[in-house]
């Protein structure tokens, strides 16, 4: 590997690490307001990712193919199999979560850590998993939530 091509690398990376939401821009991503992404990966084609406003995802990785048709390369040179990711509004993805391609993930929409998202996820719902499903709704994890919460947050 060249050094231009190390130094461009290595400028990626950190923007990645230090400017994430200017790095997902930059690749293509489409991107609402208010984001938070840690550590979030995007495969080769981000410009089909599409992200709406206030989601916050933290190791999560966003495929839009499906490299598995490399054992059909013998028999189809050409074939691929590439689809978009669509997220909505306010949108939590836990830690280590896999978006895979095709699917379409709705409004107020919590994700558990470790889930590989493999179908649609409607609106209104938490869900976890591999594969991830529905496992309850929104208004069940704010009452369940509100009981176990501490206002911790504008604490210093």
């Amino acid at each position: 590997m060249d050094m231009g091509r190390i130094v461009i690398r290595f400028y990626e990376f950190l923007l990645r690490r230090f400017a994430p939401i200017y790095y997902a821009r930059r690749i293509g991503v489409n991107l609402g307001n208010g984001c938070r992404l840690l550590n979030v990966s995007f495969s080769t084609e981000p410009y089909l990712v599409t992200l709406g406003d206030h989601v916050s995802a933290t190791a999560t990785r966003f495929e839009t193919h499906d490299g598995g048709v490399w054992v059909l390369r013998d028999k189809m040179p050409d074939i691929d199999v590439v689809r978009r990711v669509r997220v909505g509004n306010n949108v939590f993805f836990g830690y280590g979560t896999i978006v895979l391609p095709g699917v379409t993930i709705g409004d107020n929409v919590v994700v558990g850590a470790g889930s590989v998202v493999t179908k649609d996820i409607p609106s209104n719902t938490i869900a976890a998993g591999c594969p991830a499903r529905p496992i309850k709704s929104l208004a069940e994890y704010e009452e369940g939530g509100a009981a176990n919460s501490h206002n911790t947050k504008n604490l210093n």
